[in-house]
């Protein structure tokens, strides 16, 4: 089936014009030649800091611009850095960006070991508003510095400042212009620039504008100026050991814009510095014979483990019958018994057991005879109305003016009855318990109610 030219679904160069042909041929040069203009070359020292900013106006441009026409394109970018081939930047560069709003920083000190050799560095912004990205590559050539490394080196370490804003070349000058006053050398320079937080630091609270901290160390071809060499002395070296500020006579010139942490500089002297370097002996690479390898064999003899199970199984079990029996003879076959523990038991402490036993056994059988045998101090007692004699216990409905005495009961032999007068002239018999205490019968009762 034929399309026809320019319709839906024609290829990219099926119904196109010359014209839209030679636009996107030009198109596709522009970008190639974008591409090659990309990449930037820059020529750092070894032993020299090398400072390089990676603006994020310099990338706009390769992004869409801002949807709003007349507002200003403020889009968030960072940066990713590394090795070309490498996922990793060298070790001697280190990046910085703190808000995607910012300008990165890449940073470092280049070694004498990549002295000619070319170090490609690919970048790559990311928008992150449209979620695009730009590719960028940086050629960084080292080149070999004279006098390199300088004899004398002081590192210092300025509080009031974070690495960014050292990084600065008008704060980066500042402060070696301030050094230059206090130091007086012909050729002084830069070498390296270090975080607090890559040296163990804290991260600083959030309060009161404070800073993370940064290390500069300095190179002269000067010896160490008398300002410098203060804080060797043994009255500043105390009050460092104190956590006290040192006296250096020299901090006036630094204190209007840095505040330098005299306890924490350090000043190495390379000329004094003895080489550790031991003369390699280099042999023929082969190391002695030890004879030929001889790998395991593709089949391997089966192993046993019936022993190994038996052996597992076995001597735990036994030890643990072993126990049980020493256990059940001590419980079972090394009791005393009754009888024998009676014989070396005192007299007293027998008697005394026995009454405590005899006292439990007449409570508990007092507890079950509760219902049937009512205790003394629950006989009954006068109506304060009538002043019959009526129950203490009965119910809201009971009729108490013709409850008896007592309730009809059968003679058992440990009950009395007593004959009680009516209201003309016969006699009741009314029956109550007669209660023993130790054998002796309590006819105490008895004797008041006849009295009556």
């Amino acid at each position: 089936m034929l399309r026809a030219p320019g319709g839906a679904g024609g290829g990219p160069c099926v119904g196109r014009s010359p014209a839209t042909a030679a636009a996107l041929l030009l198109l596709t040069v522009y970008t190639i030649l974008s591409k090659v203009q990309a990449d930037r070359n820059v020529y750092p020292s070894a032993g020299v800091l090398f400072v390089h900013v990676l603006e994020r106006e310099y990338f706009k441009g390769e992004f869409p611009p801002f949807p709003k026409p007349g507002e200003i394109s403020n889009d968030p970018i960072t940066f990713n850095t590394n090795l070309m081939g490498y996922p990793d930047r060298p070790g001697w560069l280190r990046y910085i960006q703190r808000t995607p709003y910012s300008d990165g920083v890449l940073y470092g000190s280049p070694t004498a070991e990549n002295v000619g050799k070319p170090t490609v560095i690919e970048i790559t912004a990311y928008n992150r508003r449209t979620f695009e990205t730009a590719r960028h590559n940086l050629v960084i050539n080292i080149m070999s510095a004279e006098d390199f490394p300088l004899p004398y080196q002081a590192e210092f370490f300025i509080k009031n400042m974070n690495v960014e804003e050292m990084l600065a070349s008008e704060v980066l000058g500042d402060f070696l212009g301030a050094v230059k006053n206090v130091w007086q050398p012909e050729r002084l320079n830069a070498i390296n620039i270090t975080s607090a937080l890559d040296r163990g630091g804290r991260v600083p609270l959030p309060i009161n504008d404070m800073k993370e901290g940064v290390y500069v160390m300095v190179g002269a071809d000067v010896p160490f100026s008398s300002c410098l060499r203060e804080v060797e002395n043994p009255q500043n070296q105390l009050r460092c050991s104190q956590e006290m500020e040192p006296t250096i006579t020299c901090d006036k010139k630094f204190r209007a814009q840095f505040y330098i942490d005299w306890c924490k500089i350090s000043l190495v002297d390379k000329t004094k510095q003895v080489s550790t370097y031991q003369e390699v002996v280099c042999g023929e690479g082969i190391l002695p014979d030890g004879g030929e390898y001889r790998p395991p064999p593709d089949s391997l003899k089966s192993r046993d483990y019936y022993s190994d199970f038996l052996i597992t199984l076995a001597v735990p079990s036994a030890v643990a019958l072993v126990l049980f029996l020493v256990l059940a003879y001590i419980m079972c076959c090394r009791r005393e018994g009754v009888e024998k523990r009676n014989m070396y038991t005192p007299d007293i402490q027998l008697v005394h057991h026995s009454a405590i036993q005899k006292s439990t056994k007449e409570l508990r059988d007092m507890s079950k005879n509760r219902e049937i045998a009512w205790p003394l101090s629950t006989l009954p007692v006068f109506h304060p109305v009538t002043g019959e004699i009526v129950p203490p216990l009965h119910t809201d409905s009971y009729d108490n003016t013709s409850m008896p005495l007592m309730q009809a009961q059968p003679n058992l032999p440990h009950q009395t009855q007593i004959p009680q007068q009516q209201a003309a002239g016969e006699f009741r018999m009314t029956t109550f318990q007669r209660f023993e205490v130790n054998g002796i019968p309590e006819e105490r009762k008895l004797t008041e109610a006849m009295d009556l």
